[in-house]
């Protein structure tokens, strides 16, 4: 497990200090980016910055201490940090939709502690679904009482930002048959945080290997899921809205280079014209392409901010669920595409130079693809079918 220095945070305040600190994270993430994708370093450095800066506490709520920034800024964060690197806008999201469930599930002793953790600059990471179950939902990690005290045991995969945490949220099945969601210590006996990820995209999210033996578990620390589902909420829109902001930010960031790349590259012959950035199938191209990224930006804007019109209700009711749902799975649908695509394209307009190593030009499709994996679009194309011609409200969990 990766040991990382503690530094005491700084508390935001307001939106604007919030975006502000993306940005610096964002400029400094850049400066090695390139060098930690093609070497797989963690970038231990810039997620110590990511807390000292304050953003792992921008939406805990203001009675806690938190700035509880809107939706729409939440989501500008992860746009920012993501454009600048990928990895980096992945590994903190987790904290964020898990602050949000303690929001929803804890009492008030549970969230004074988690929320103070945080603003002062510790991390939180999920110790992530299961490898060999039949679904990603199927648990097969127990939480068990022996001699009058909780055991946890298990082993997770796809946990990403474990290596950086000080504090794991693990779903284990309860000795009473429910779902539970428990916080423990990443430094507790029995716990080994095994950086084995290998995707191809992605690389540095050490999104890898969690194990789980005997571990000691504070009772105080065990939420109960099922005050999740009691009455309806839009926790999974809320998580969903920043996997739509990071791929936004992949796109804008593989965009840009596709700018950089067409005035660079060579003209065709039979263009006959004098350089790329002139021949006309390449402006058609890159028309579409912005008119992709722009749709892209004003869907996942539009998504935020219903969210932001919730935060003001007490009480949600199933419809506005819902709608939340739809409105973030089609700006998902949007960001899908424009990641995906535009990262292609690039490969493409910038010509043969473009794929050469030291271009590093690959990361953002490798980056696209592995991330866009989380969630079939293709499933929120259903939902917003189903929604639509069916008046079917979508599920109620993490992924819609």
């Amino acid at each position: 497990m990766t040991h990382i220095t503690q530094t005491p945070a700084y508390i935001i305040e307001n939106d604007q200090q919030a975006l502000n600190a993306a940005y610096q994270v964002a400029d400094f993430a850049l400066n090695t980016r390139n060098e930690r994708d093609q070497c797989r370093i963690l970038p231990i450095e810039e997620i110590e910055q990511f807390s000292f800066k304050g953003l792992g506490g921008i939406r805990i709520p203001k009675a806690f201490g938190g700035a509880f920034v809107s939706n729409k800024t939440l989501a500008q964060v992860f746009r920012i940090l993501s454009k600048a690197d990928a990895n980096v806008g992945q590994i903190p999201q987790n904290q964020i939709a898990l602050l949000n469930m303690i929001n929803m599930m804890g009492n008030e002793q549970q969230k004074k502690f988690i929320f103070s953790e945080i603003l002062h600059g510790k991390r939180l990471a999920n110790g992530g679904p299961e490898r060999y179950t039949k679904d990603s939902k199927t648990l097969e990690t127990t939480l068990s009482v022996k001699d009058g005290q909780y055991i946890l045991n298990g082993e997770k995969f796809y946990s990403t930002g474990s290596s950086f945490a000080h504090w794991l949220a693990i779903k284990a099945v309860h000795p009473e048959g429910h779902v539970v969601l428990v916080i423990i210590d990443a430094q507790e006996k029995g716990v080994e945080v095994i950086n084995d990820w290998y995707g191809f995209g992605q690389r540095t999210t050490a999104s890898g290997t969690v194990r789980l033996n005997q571990v000691r578990v504070n009772p105080d620390l065990i939420f109960d899921e099922r005050k999740l589902y009691e009455k309806p909420n839009y926790r999974g829109a809320y998580s969903q809205l920043l996997q739509v902001a990071i791929d936004v930010g992949i796109a804008e960031a593989a965009f840009a280079e596709t700018l950089t790349a067409v005035h660079k590259a060579r003209p065709i012959i039979d263009a006959q014209v004098e350089k790329a950035s002139s021949e006309h199938y390449t402006l058609q191209e890159v028309g579409k392409l912005n008119i992709l990224l722009d749709a892209s930006i004003l869907l996942l804007d539009e998504a935020a901010e219903y969210l932001d019109e919730l935060d003001q209700h007490k009480i949600v009711t199933a419809e506005q669920a819902a709608q939340a749902s739809i409105r973030v799975a089609e700006a998902k649908v949007y960001a899908n595409d424009a990641a995906l695509q535009i990262s292609e394209k690039l490969l493409e307009l910038g010509g043969s130079r473009s794929c050469l190593s030291q271009h590093h030009l690959d990361q953002y499709w490798r980056n696209a693809r592995v991330h866009t994996l989380h969630d079939p679009v293709r499933w929120k194309l259903h939902a917003i079918g189903n929604y639509y011609l069916n008046q079917a409200f979508p599920a109620r969990h993490a992924w819609i």
